[in-house]
């Protein structure tokens, strides 16, 4: 494939989100499936005017409205999903993450599992894949490394990989889909040409862009500009009928932002509305490292993967949670000490009641049977300060006392414990109390 390295020319602004085309007309060899070729022409070098487009306008295809007829549904072919409910054929999807999270890193094992077949994250690999990982910013000899120790760790032999796995590094072969040209957006024809062509040739399944910044030359907060990049994106995906995932930063966190959702992504908010599927990853928390026993210094090394609505995220306990190991490469020399490398692995963060014994709850029970106890935090008789002289927790103590309020949510949800309403005297009005419910 060859880099585009020619200027980009000037082009018309959208109207209505349609493109001018060659002078020409059209060419009936490159018409999109639902009528308009989804990119700019690269032959003009002067902007076009409104008289041209009008010229244009008149030789396009005809506007027809497509009736709808009901088919059997059992008739319509499934969503083709190459890998989990993230990567899917025919469309863009995006991964956002703070820098140094581990996205790279889990790309690159996600593309050795489908590259293998094997579930190496737990995520079941419904066929052996062909993936294209370009990354933009490193030398191709770090992205060696880094697929050298996902393989050491995942016992991986070369010719399980064979012919499926290709990679490239920008600094080879530059690849810029689109830039900013005279106060226009204009996506490189050529560069999208040699896209398709190379994965039709290689049969690509997935091609992974790492990072997204680094495939255009267009403003990130130009939401106009973004829009056209990732459709341009969305264009290869239709004509090379693959999958092609955008990794993207976050922008610098807010003051006191813990987490991120895929409204936190860096420049516009186009990119997210043009995707199929939006995730995002977050650390380790320190209440979420508590409550799996890590140490503080070492929660770094743990990660969560999102859905990319934020109304839409799992639980903690039921997020899809990864771990980064080191793996040494073994390639010390007597003048250098060799490489360790982070290889994203699956992990699971241990259930919130992992660590309570039944005797525990017994007691918990026993302790509740023997007092009068309020839902209520504020009150001075909560029913946490039972569970707190149990489990030897301080109710006082901030992060205790949002731990010990989740181990009240489950026991409550789960029956342990129930809430009755009970009339108080000294303050003439019902107040909810804790009661035990079902025995354990």
């Amino acid at each position: 494939m060859r880099a585009e390295t020619g200027r980009f020319s000037g082009h018309l602004s959208e109207l209505h989100n349609m493109e001018a085309e060659h002078d020409g007309g059209l060419d009936p060899a490159n018409v999109h499936p639902f009528g308009r070729r989804p990119f700019a022409s690269m032959e003009d070098n002067e902007p076009a005017g409104f008289d041209r487009f009008d010229r244009e306008q008149e030789e396009r295809q005809r506007i027809i409205a497509t009736p709808f007829v009901l088919a059997d549904p059992t008739k319509i072919p499934p969503r083709r999903w190459l890998y989990g409910r993230h990567f899917i054929r025919r469309y863009p999807t995006t991964t956002i993450a703070p820098g140094g999270l581990g996205k790279t890193s889990l790309v690159l094992v996600e593309a050795l599992a489908m590259v293998t077949g094997l579930p190496l994250l737990g995520v079941a690999v419904p066929e052996r894949l062909r993936v294209w990982v370009w990354n933009g910013e490193d030398p191709r000899e770090e992205i060696e490394r880094r697929l050298a120790a996902a393989c050491l760790h995942c016992r991986i032999k070369p010719e399980q990989i064979a012919g499926r796995l290709f990679i490239d590094s920008g600094r080879d072969l530059p690849i810029k889909i689109a830039a900013r040209q005279r106060d226009a957006t204009t996506v490189s024809q050529s560069v999208v040409d040699d896209l398709v062509h190379e994965i039709r040739e290689r049969r690509i399944d997935l091609l992974i862009i790492d990072p997204f910044v680094a495939c255009h030359d267009v403003p990130e907060n130009d939401n106009s500009a973004v829009d056209r990049v990732a459709k341009a994106w969305a264009g290869v995906a239709e004509a090379g009928n693959c999958g092609v995932e955008l990794v993207h930063h976050v922008r610098k966190p807010g003051a006191g932002q813990a987490s991120y959702s895929v409204e936190d992504a860096r420049g516009g908010s186009a990119l997210i509305g043009a995707v199929r599927s939006a995730r995002v990853l977050n650390g380790m928390s320190q209440e979420e490292a508590s409550q799996a026993g890590i140490e503080a210094e070492k929660r770094r090394r743990y990660f969560r993967v999102d859905d990319g609505k934020a109304n839409m995220q799992p639980p903690a306990d039921r997020a899809a949670w990864h771990q980064l190991v080191s793996v040494p490469l073994g390639n010390d020399t007597p003048d250098a000490p060799g490489d360790f490398i982070g290889v994203v692995a699956s992990w699971s963060l241990p259930g919130l009641l992992d660590q309570i014994t039944m005797e525990q709850v017994r007691a918990i029970q026993a302790e509740v049977d023997a007092g009068d106890w309020a839902e209520s935090s504020q009150a001075g008789n909560w029913v946490g300060r039972a569970v707190a002289s149990v489990l030897r927790m301080d109710p006082d103590d901030k992060a205790d006392a949002a731990k010990i309020k989740r181990y009240l949510r489950t026991w409550f949800e789960g029956g342990a414990l129930r809430k009755v309403s009970n009339y108080d005297p000294k303050k003439g009005r019902n107040r909810t109390a804790v009661i035990v419910g079902e025995r354990v």
